[in-house]
């Protein structure tokens, strides 16, 4: 499908930032089982990040190293190598909280078994001839990723302002993973619905694959809640509902119900852009106040010093 410059939707520029992966570590060893005091559904609700995001954003590397060929601009090519380091590091951070779920008696193999299937083997690499039908298959999971990242970026600028979070005493090493993380989904918003744009931009395939991405995601997200409510194991009748996820919405320990709802006409909107939502100035400032994304760049600066002197020693010699 083709377009004409003026029926693509117009980014704003000045929300758009070089992308770098900052190699993040948290410790867990203080973090209690219900990190939202009194709020398990809420902790578990989120906490299904833990369990969707190391195989989903695995496989978004794994897509984006294959379109990587099909990319004429160098702007974007930088952009989506930027993407590609933050997505690793993201799946990385959260593939680490599921050692210590395991020693507070949550084990979420049965559950983490189903999504890699999902992103490995139904979204994954089909043998299919060279030409047309691979093509259309990248073009697709390149689709359903922009489609994703919508929500991600949703998701990241929730937490963000997520105040209630903070009265309620949520442990702060988990809030700082998530913000952390929230603040690049937020930073790089863009990356994959321009990479969408710049390979594909069909409207017909932006909907019907919003569709997919959407359905799936509400299916994982309420099986995943609900398997860690029911498996949880100091709760004795533990369930999930929508009215759960209504009323945790409503206290502000959630994203509200109708905050999801008005987020879908948005992203269908022909007029979409994912740089008009959110603010890249906001990110950057919690960035450069996380203490995970602080002590990461501290750390780095040591090992480029430690580099310079050995090279300006070697000189010397």
């Amino acid at each position: 499908m083709s377009h004409t410059r003026a029926e693509l939707p117009e980014p704003v520029d000045s929300e758009r930032i070089p992308l770098k992966a900052r190699k993040v570590s948290f410790s867990w060893e203080d973090t209690p089982l219900h990190w939202v005091p009194g709020e398990p559904f809420a902790t578990h609700t989120i906490n299904v990040l833990h369990l969707l995001l190391p195989a989903g954003e695995r496989w978004f590397v794994h897509v984006y190293k294959q379109v990587l060929p099909y990319i004429r601009d160098e702007r974007l090519r930088e952009d989506v190598i930027g993407f590609i380091g933050q997505e690793a590091m993201h799946a990385q951070a959260h593939d680490e909280v599921l050692p210590h779920l395991r020693e507070l008696g949550l084990d979420p193999t049965p559950y983490t078994a189903q999504v890699d299937w999902l992103f490995e083997k139904l979204l994954g690499d089909r043998t299919l001839p060279p030409g047309k039908a691979r093509k259309w298959w990248l073009m697709e999971r390149v689709a359903i990723i922009a489609a994703i990242e919508h929500y991600t970026a949703f998701l990241g600028n929730w937490v963000l302002n997520a105040e209630e979070l903070d009265r309620r005493g949520a442990d702060p090493t988990m809030l700082d993973l998530l913000r952390w993380h929230g603040a690049e989904e937020v930073e790089h918003r863009s990356v994959a619905f321009e990479l969408f744009l710049h390979v594909d931009g069909g409207y017909r395939r932006r909907a019907r694959t919003w569709a997919t991405a959407f359905t799936a995601l509400v299916f994982l997200w309420q099986r995943g809640a609900r398997f860690f409510m029911e498996n949880d194991p100091t709760l004795t009748a533990g369930r999930a509902s929508f009215k759960d996820f209504h009323r945790a919405g409503k206290a502000g320990v959630l994203p509200s119900t109708g905050d999801m709802l008005r987020s879908i006409p948005r992203y269908l909107s022909r007029a979409y852009h994912p740089s008009q939502e959110g603010s890249t100035a906001q990110a950057v400032a919690y960035l450069a106040a996380s203490p995970a994304a602080t002590a990461a760049e501290k750390a780095t600066k040591g090992v480029a010093e430690k580099a310079t002197d050995a090279a300006a020693e070697r000189g010397v010699a």
